[in-house]
Order: structure tokens, then sequence, then C-alpha cells
């Protein structure tokens, strides 16, 4: 079945206004709903020495508990745990290592927090597996079922919403792999073929992730941001992670502790695009710039 999509007519399909609002998404989560009928804050939590921004500040119990207090307050509608980095040419991570950083805090969190939404970001199927076991209801998977593709059974079997990212290879040679007839088509196609294959599996809450800073150049970056709204036509919700991220600092010279302006400005573009879900590190920040969109978009 082809899919092939032309973004050259978008404009007369949706005009900019009908990109807001429109698409009123719901997810179950373990029998929790988010409603994403407005964007919604998922806060990043590393436990992991490494990660590119945060390594090494939260994989203590007690910063990891801190920090999700803090997501909490301030407004995070999902917490997103990940124990390994996932940054380019990232040291791979056994299984064993993964679930042994992994699990006590998933853990830990339930039971401080019972009522909280945890995502795990894994692309491994027993890792999801026993994370759910624990509390977890939604997986993010950066490899969208190419590594391991039993971790979409994982999410089929217990009914959680599984994430699928856009990247080619893995994270010690992805950007190896930016090349692109055209990116932004190429994409479609590989989300319209996953979510087709995922539907017929029985797979029911589907969110999809174009993979900023994964396998992609600076400038592929930036036109698929602007490109976002034309992956509305998936009719999935839309996760965006572009946080502190290299695109950002990287085109402003500066170090990823001195991009959350730079991220600020992008949230608002992905918003104003169709994005669903912003993942962040800075969650206050992000709430603000959702609320400021909402009056922009409800002012006429």
């Amino acid at each position: 079945m082809e899919y092939r999509f032309q973004f050259s007519n978008f404009g007369q399909i949706l005009k900019p206004k009908d990109t807001f609002f429109t698409m009123n998404y719901t997810l179950n989560c373990g029998g929790k709903i988010l409603d994403l009928s407005t964007p919604m804050v998922m806060g990043i939590v590393n436990i992991t020495p490494d990660s590119f921004y945060d390594g090494g500040q939260s994989n203590m119990p007690s910063s990891w508990l801190a920090l999700a207090e803090k997501h909490l307050q301030e407004g995070a509608g999902i917490l997103d745990l990940g124990a390994f980095s996932s940054r380019p040419g990232a040291a791979p991570v056994s299984q064993n290592e993964e679930l042994e950083r992994l699990i006590p805090a998933v853990k830990s969190i339930i039971s401080h927090f019972p009522n909280c939404i945890i995502s795990v970001d894994t692309y491994r199927s027993e890792v999801a597996r026993q994370a759910i076991d624990h509390g977890a209801t939604i997986i993010n998977d950066i490899s969208g079922g190419e590594i391991d593709p039993l971790i979409v059974q994982e999410c089929i079997k217990s009914d959680v919403p599984y994430i699928a990212m856009h990247m080619k290879g893995n994270p010690s040679n992805m950007q190896s792999m930016t090349d692109y007839e055209d990116i932004t088509t190429e994409i479609f196609d590989y989300f319209a073929h996953k979510i087709n294959n995922f539907q017929k599996q029985g797979l029911k809450d589907i969110i999809i992730d174009l993979g900023f800073g994964f396998s992609k150049t600076l400038s592929q970056n930036y036109l698929l941001l602007k490109q976002l709204k034309s992956f509305q036509q998936l009719g999935v919700p839309i996760l965006t992670g572009i946080s502190r991220k290299s695109m950002i600092y990287k085109a402003l010279d500066c170090s990823p502790k001195e991009a959350l302006n730079g991220t600020t400005a992008l949230h608002m573009a992905a918003l104003m695009n169709g994005t669903n879900i912003l993942r962040v590190h800075d969650v206050k920040e992000a709430k603000e710039t959702i609320e400021l969109f909402k009056l922009y978009v409800n002012c006429g």
C-alpha cells in the first residue's frame, strides 16, 4: 500500500488555525485517560550518568524523586523515565544495567506519586514488560520497533500507548545516516506504514515522534519542524522532543545549559505547527508557553 502525500497542496486542506485544537485525542494509560485536546507536557527524568544535558543529576533515589515532584508540581502530565543515553555516539548499555537503573526508579516514583503517569524510554521488550509490570503506562521507543519488534506486543498485551520515534541506525551511528531524497515525504511514509502495521496487530494508542536530532542534520531538523503540521494527516498524536538539543545550542553557539530560551522559542513553533506533547527538561517554562499559545489561538 502506498502512502505518498503531496505536501505542496497542504495549505489547501488545512487553514492555519485548523491545525491547533481540532485533533481531540485521548490516551488510555492503564485506565487513566489523558486528554490531549490541548497540548501536554512530558517531563524528562534521566536515570543515567551520561545524558547530554542532565546526566548524573537524577541517578540517585533522592534526586529522581525530587525531580519527579518538581515536574509534577509545575504541571507535567507525564513523566518520561530513561535509563540509557541516546545522545549521538552514546555507548550502549546492557539490558541488565538498564533494568537495574530503571525499575527502582519506576517503583519509587509510583510509590510516592501513585496518580502520576509514567512513560519509559526504552527500545527493549523485556525492559518494557518489567516497567509496565511495576506501573509504567506508556512506552517511548526511539527505534519505532526496529531494534526489538516484540516491544509493540508488550504494549498490545498491556493495552498501553506506544510512542514510535523515527531514527535511522542507532545512537552510535545515526549521525552518519542523514541522506534523504525528500526527508519529509520519507518520514511521512515511514510513519504511515508503521501506523498501519501497528493497528493491524491491535495496537490502540499510537503517538509519533519525528526524532529531532536523530539521524538528521541541523537544517533537516528545522525543515521537519516547519513541516510538522503535515503529519497531522496521519491521525495520531504528535510528540516533539527538542528540549536543549544540538539543533538549538549549535545554532546559537552556546551550551545545552544556555539553551532554554531557544528551546522555548522552538516550543512555540512546534505548538503552532500542531504538536500535542512537548517532551521537556523544563516543565514550568513549557507550561507557560502552552498557556500563552492557548491565549493566542483563542483570542479571535
